[in-house]
């Protein structure tokens, strides 16, 4: 079977995913061109949590809509490949609280500049307004088919 890869021809929700695919694809490459080591999509999505301050394997569980079974595997796989580490609550030392390492802050600052190159390439190539138009148009999409809260949270997960 060939598609026709005309724009008019293609299915928005997958083209959508698609691009986000090979755009994350691409931050992925930059990333281990750097030299900040193996770090997979996943990781982003429990730094973003950490970064808003530190907290608990419970805390982060909530927050990511996942068991504490799934957020402690998670952890347990970062705090391994050096990306994350626990210290005790200052207010329970029964609670460990997790903290991103310096590599990990390095990988979020690193990442944070590989999309703003990513979007500043899309403008020169494809011009300013059709990229605003573009994230105007994903944004109504997630408004309207997805949690606004979820989103501002970062606690959108794939459909189950």
């Amino acid at each position: 079977m060939v598609v026709d890869p005309t724009p008019s021809s293609l299915d928005l929700s997958l083209v959508s995913l698609f691009a986000g695919w090979a755009m994350g694809g691409e931050v992925q490459r930059r990333l281990t061109a750097d030299g900040l080591g193996e770090l997979r999509f996943n990781d982003g999505v429990v730094f973003q949590h950490v970064l808003a301050g530190p907290l608990s394997i419970s805390a982060l569980a909530e927050r990511m809509g996942v068991t504490q079974q799934a957020a402690s595997k998670a952890v347990a796989d970062l705090e391994q490949r050096g990306l994350l580490r626990r210290e005790p609550d200052p207010a329970d030392a029964r609670t460990r609280l997790l903290h991103l390492t310096e590599q990990a802050e390095n990988a979020v600052e690193a990442s944070r500049k590989h999309r703003a190159a990513l979007e500043k390439e899309l403008v020169t190539e494809f011009g300013e307004q059709r990229i605003t138009d573009a994230k105007a148009l994903l944004a109504g999409i997630l408004g309207r088919y997805g949690d606004p809260e979820a989103i501002r949270g970062r606690r959108v997960l794939p459909p189950r």
